[in-house]
């Protein structure tokens, strides 16, 4: 069916109040969002507006239970200028299946699609084109049941914001690898992306980064031995020249974009990739051997993040210096090309908003 979006301007914009030279992860805001409601099996109120505040009420579920999920995704500048999505119908069958384990509506790839493009159409000024920059997009959704009581909504919300960010860590990153800890367990919610997974490392990470780390590292839930991700990022090993990354199998690890992409560019390069368990025995090993030559994680904000050490039992681990790993350094330069539109795409993975479509928005 077609899902009519109506459209409520910004009567100003604020786009003159961010220096686009200093964009700080998180911390600025475009002029517009998407709304949609949910209810009686369907979605309806479809609508573009201000950025703002909004009502909610006390006893909202999603407030008291969790029953909330998000995606993240990005758009940057073709070398015509246009806006271009990386890989959205990835993130709308993500966002589905996170929907399916908490027992939430999905929310159909046209709706999905057609508010993502009017979106970024209309606010496509604020699409950055500083190096290291992107516009970031948050789609979500949580229950709006005016109800307390442990049972699932019948009521949801959809909503897309979107802004300009910059690179999420500046620079390498140094992990804590937790042996008390868990993150998830088979059988949980591990590869949703559901708000719970993330309230609950707050305050193990809070730990670590008052000790000078950046992110936890997590290892499996049951025999504290294998590792899963890190707290933004999926995570890669290179030992001997293959590149390993944890298996998904289990449903404790989120099924990552970036990851899959540069799992399919390593191997489009003929490098050996392995999605299998890795111990942090073997890890530590590989180490002490001389055969560790490279980790580092991958997401939507990371993009590629080198990991410049890790912390584990006691003992710190320095890894090579980050300009002389070849391996990575090459998958990232490739994978950065092909997100801005200056190299060939040929997997398909560029989404072009059609601006021409809705040039008089």
């Amino acid at each position: 069916m077609g899902y009519k979006i109506s459209i409520e301007k910004t009567k100003a914009s604020h786009i003159n109040e961010v220096d686009f030279n200093d964009l700080h992860f998180g911390k600025h805001f475009s002029d517009h969002m998407f709304m949609a409601d949910y209810s009686d099996g369907d979605w309806h109120d479809c609508r573009i507006m201000p950025f703002g505040e909004f009502l909610i009420h006390p006893a909202l579920t999603s407030l008291h239970y969790g029953q909330s999920i998000f995606e993240g995704l990005k758009a940057e500048k073709d070398s015509d200028g246009n806006p271009v999505i990386f890989r959205p119908g990835k993130n709308v069958n993500r966002f589905n299946i996170s929907a399916d384990r908490m027992a939430m509506p999905e929310v159909p790839e046209e709706l999905f699609m057609n508010a993502l493009d009017k979106l970024i159409t209309i606010d496509r000024n604020w699409v950055p084109s500083t190096p290291d920059s992107s516009l970031y997009i948050r789609p979500f959704m949580f229950a709006t049941e005016k109800f307390v009581g442990i049972r699932p909504s019948e009521h949801f919300r959809f909503m897309i914001f979107t802004g300009p960010v910059g690179a999420y860590y500046p620079k390498p990153v140094k992990v804590f690898i937790h042996d008390k800890y868990v993150r998830a367990f088979p059988g949980g919610v591990g590869y949703a992306k559901c708000s719970g997974n993330y309230g609950a490392v707050m305050m193990p990470t809070r730990e670590v980064q008052k000790m000078g780390y950046d992110q936890i590292l997590w290892l499996d839930g049951i025999h504290h031995r294998y590792l899963q991700e890190i707290g933004t990022m999926n995570v890669f090993v290179i030992i001997d020249g293959v590149i390993i990354t944890p298996a998904l199998d289990q449903g404790t690890i989120l099924d990552g974009i970036t990851r899959d992409s540069m799992i399919r560019l390593a191997e489009n390069e003929g490098y050996v990739v392995q999605e299998r368990d890795v111990s942090i025995e073997e890890v530590v090993n590989a180490y002490h051997e001389g055969k560790l030559e490279d980790m580092f994680g991958t997401g939507t904000a990371a993009v590629v993040s080198h990991i410049a050490e890790f912390h584990y039992k006691g003992e710190n681990y320095e890894l090579p210096p980050v300009e002389g790993r070849e391996i990575s350094n090459k998958l990232k330069a490739r994978l950065t090309a092909i997100k801005s539109g200056k190299a060939e795409d040929v997997f398909g993975w560029l989404h072009t908003v059609p601006v021409n479509v809705y040039a008089n928005l």
